[in-house]
């Protein structure tokens, strides 16, 4: 009989979520004595979720890859999960089987592409799978880079992120930032675990920067949806934007991201600034 194959995305997520959680915390006495490992036990996971210590092993080892769904319900609330992260268990919990196979390429409908060149006023972008940049406006290049000056392969926000110097130095907070992007990344694995181009990007960053390749090891996962990012451009100065993601209803693997700073503040004037800037570039520049 073949042996079972291990479930590795699953066997590391478990053991970083109980990493985090102090006995404390799960309403566990702390016992007197020195604990071997950060967090709780399997032993306490599987007390809080009410299952035998032997299926709760064997589910974390992933080699128990028919586990119910009220099973992972009840381990979810053991480790108190978030509603993110319990979506996530529960996908990678039952991964397909199917081979690796090249996605095929996305590409933004014309009417969204003229959308998208309609917001003059405000940064915006098209997110498709990875974090690839599929397309965005005059504004946002100005503020990023210039991404159609770039070569297909680069216009990818991870790689920007932790391989391109200009970025380190125009988020303020770039571990912030650079850290949602691993999360994202990681959720993104979870619901492509066969994309052999996630492979690639995954392999490349750990090679080359070392906090991307302890960051991908946490297991966090993240959505965007909306938020706040702190910038340092090097024409106009800080800026303080919000932003707020959304979704075209034909292609849920695409994000319109948009960025809009609070009405009379000192980074909408600087985002006007910027905007004027951006006028006196030709298209083709990138934005250094």
């Amino acid at each position: 009989m073949a042996q079972e194959e291990a479930n590795t995305e699953l066997r590391d997520f478990l053991r970083s979520r109980r990493a985090k959680i102090a006995p404390q915390e799960a309403g566990l006495a702390l016992l007197p004595g020195a604990r071997r490992v950060p967090g709780l036990r399997r032993e306490e996971v599987a007390q809080l979720a009410g299952v035998s210590v032997d299926y709760y092993i064997r589910l974390e080892r992933g080699r128990h890859l028919n586990v119910s769904a009220a099973v992972l319900d009840a381990i979810a609330r053991a480790l108190r999960l978030t509603e993110l992260e319990r979506a996530h268990l529960f996908r990678i919990a039952k991964p397909s089987h199917a081979r690796p196979r090249p996605l095929p390429p996305q590409r933004i409908r014309p009417g969204l592409r003229l959308l998208l060149g309609s917001l003059t006023d405000v940064p915006a972008l098209v997110y498709g799978r990875r974090m690839d940049v599929l397309a965005a406006n005059h504004l946002a290049r100005a503020l990023y880079t210039d991404f159609d000056a770039l070569p297909a392969r680069s216009r990818n926000m991870a790689r920007l992120v932790f391989l391109d110097d200009h970025f380190r130095s125009l988020y303020v907070d770039w571990e912030d930032a650079a850290r949602s992007i691993v999360a994202s990344l990681r959720l993104y694995a979870g619901r492509h675990p066969h994309d052999p181009a996630l492979a690639e990007l995954v392999g490349e960053l750990s090679v080359q920067d070392a906090d991307f390749r302890r960051w991908w090891a946490d297991h966090d996962v993240f959505e965007r949806t909306h938020g706040t990012k702190h910038f340092h451009h090097r024409i106009v100065g800080d800026l303080i934007l919000s932003y707020e993601a959304f979704t075209p209803t034909d292609d849920p693997e695409q994000i319109l991201g948009v960025s809009t700073a609070e009405l009379g503040s000192p980074s909408a004037e600087r985002l006007r600034l910027l905007a004027s800037w951006a006028e006196t570039w030709p298209t083709a520049r990138r934005a250094r």
